[in-house]
């Protein structure tokens, strides 16, 4: 049973396989252990075999595959931390790089894509959440006001004379402005009934005379200029 277990282990960990080893560099590894699967299109096809920190900013994972996958996995493949399952373990996926790319070598350095810091989208929706609960309270306030007739919309909406005044001051202010068309109406025919008169006709010539003079004025010092 012994020589079974270590068997089974073993060949699911790929330690009776020939292997080589790649990595990448994870500003947050996101609770990835040694020992987590490695897939690639949705197959194991190793472990991860290290993880390392570098600096205070990056952590280095370095990953044991199959030497059988070794031809599918190109230069430009990238490497990422993902779940298996919603609530599974963490595990290294490895995205496929372009079918004319170069095949990668043994301890290469592959792109990654690091993962959502889950922490910081928790925060941000608790924010968000608390933001809406206090607009929501403050407009349940709003509301309540209104309905009892406080503040203006409130008056406005509740009360049945201010609503009637309104109305008769917006039907006031109709009348006045049929009453200025009819009146501006009634001055343009005097002035054009004017314009005809006898005593009148001379005092409108000159003023048109004077306005043509002015006119022709202003063409001929545009003429000047075009000569110019």
């Amino acid at each position: 049973m012994l020589l079974l277990g270590v068997f089974l282990i073993g060949n699911q960990k790929n330690m009776f396989n020939s292997t080589f080893s790649v990595y990448g560099i994870f500003n947050n590894v996101n609770g990835l252990q040694v020992g987590n699967n490695v897939r690639f299109a949705g197959i194991n096809i190793g472990v991860v075999d290290g993880i390392d920190i570098v600096t205070d900013s990056s952590v280095k994972v370095t990953v044991t595959l199959n030497e059988k996958v070794k031809k599918f996995i190109k230069k430009d493949a990238r490497m990422s931390i993902g779940s298996d399952g919603l609530m599974g373990d963490k595990l290294v996926a490895i995205s496929p790089g372009a079918g004319n790319g170069q095949a990668i070598n043994d301890g290469s350095r592959l792109g990654v894509v690091n993962p959502v810091d889950m922490d910081k989208v928790i925060s941000k929706l608790t924010k968000i959440a608390d933001n809406g609960a206090t607009l929501a309270e403050n407009l349940s306030d709003i509301v309540e006001k209104i309905n009892h007739g406080q503040g203006s919309i409130g008056r406005l909406l509740n009360n049945d004379k201010m609503a009637k005044d309104i109305e008769s001051t917006v039907n006031q202010a109709k009348s006045t402005i049929k009453t200025v068309h009819k009146t501006s109406a009634t001055l343009n025919e005097d002035l054009k009934a004017a314009q005809h008169n006898f005593l009148l006709k001379g005092f409108f010539k000159k003023k048109q005379k004077a306005k043509e003079d002015s006119l022709k004025k202003i063409q001929e010092q545009q003429k000047k200029l075009k000569e110019q």
